[in-house]
């Protein structure tokens, strides 16, 4: 019975690889996370920009020797990978830094770490159907979470440019009428026979 359940446990892990987080950057403001990896460990970090002003952030990644790895300037989305090439802590970090009022909200994932394993065993095609099959489903997710923010953003647009519209056509409307009253009012003047008394 054991040994039927370690497959379903494995599968379980896997799904939980992939985690979804949302942060609000404030102006002038930065928030970094980290991860701790071995050498030749694979992460995988994909961020979107959900709201907020031209909805653009600036990224990037250091290593454990605090060497910039990735660097993004002004980006809304963005899919970064990188291998461990030393052990320890690498951070990445959104920053806000340049922009003076608006708050940024920030979606993204870190996904894909994918710990080395150098056992020299021989892999059970079973938990190898696994890991494939977790890792579909991540990828699954991933595409999921994104189709939603930019859902999001596409009808915040819409929203915006429908009361823009109206208020366009209210302005348009109030306008004619008031050149169709006033060029009524000047015809009946200019018609108007005006008598020496």
């Amino acid at each position: 019975m054991r040994p039927l359940l370690l497959p379903f446990y494995a599968l379980l892990t896997f799904i939980c690889v992939a985690v979804a987080h949302t942060i609000n950057l404030v102006p002038y403001g930065k928030e970094c996370f980290f991860e701790e990896l071995h050498k030749d460990d694979k992460i995988t970090i994909t961020f979107q920009v959900g709201d907020g002003g031209n909805m653009d952030i600036d990224f990037w990644i250091t290593d454990p020797a605090d060497h910039v790895l990735e660097t993004a300037a002004r980006q809304s989305t963005g899919t970064y990978s990188l291998q461990a090439e030393l052990e320890g802590r690498y951070t990445y970090c959104f920053s806000n830094q340049f922009s003076t009022v608006t708050e940024k909200i920030i979606s993204f994932n870190v996904h894909g770490v994918v710990y080395s394993v150098d056992d020299g065993s021989h892999t059970d095609p079973l938990e190898k159907e696994i890991r494939e099959l977790a890792d579909g489903l991540a990828a699954i997710r991933d595409e999921q979470e994104y189709i939603v923010i930019r859902e999001r953003v596409h009808r915040d647009t819409a929203e915006s440019t429908n009361d823009r519209v109206k208020w366009w056509s209210l302005f348009q409307f109030i306008v004619l009428v008031s050149v169709c009253f006033w060029q009524v009012f000047y015809l009946k003047r200019f018609f108007e026979v005006k008598r020496v008394v």
